[in-house]
């Protein structure tokens, strides 16, 4: 669904906010590969999902506010690095067993997340609510509307 809503995108689209409070949709796909990383990474108490150095950095809220495209990155890296840790976690969760999935989650996302489990349940959904604010953008740019 992600693939397809950006697919006939460039990169200055994707550097565009469609309202000015808004974050662009570029730093929202490095928003997604970092968060699930942090997320990961921090359930497996190890690195599952590697990073570039520096990358993270550069998708936190307090950068959400960026507009220079240069910063925000390109629509192919972003999502050839989405591909690869997906992938990664993926591998990770096929090795967990029931009793890994019910484990506590850590401190920092437990009020929301009680579980190992419940973090992992909350990567599609949390990428789906990314996919319908670049829906908004997609509206403003007259793109059509798919689905």
């Amino acid at each position: 669904m992600l693939k397809m809503t950006l697919a006939d995108m460039s990169d200055a689209e994707l550097a565009q906010r469609p309202v000015p409070s808004a974050n662009t949709p570029l730093w929202q796909l490095g928003h997604l590969i970092a968060a699930e990383a942090d997320m990961i990474n921090a359930c497996a108490g190890k690195t599952v999902v590697e990073l570039p150095a520096g990358f993270a950095e550069k998708y936190k809220r307090e950068t959400a506010s960026e507009n220079d495209p240069a910063k925000l990155g390109k629509k192919a890296e972003l999502l050839a690095l989405l591909d690869k840790g997906r992938e990664a976690v993926c591998k990770w969760v096929a090795t967990l067993s029931a009793a890994d999935m019910a484990k506590p989650a850590p401190e920092n996302l437990r009020q929301f997340f009680p579980t190992v489990g419940h973090v992992i349940y909350l990567l599609p959904p949390h990428l789906a609510m990314h996919v319908g604010q670049v829906q908004v953008l997609r509206r403003k740019l007259g793109k059509p509307i798919l689905m």
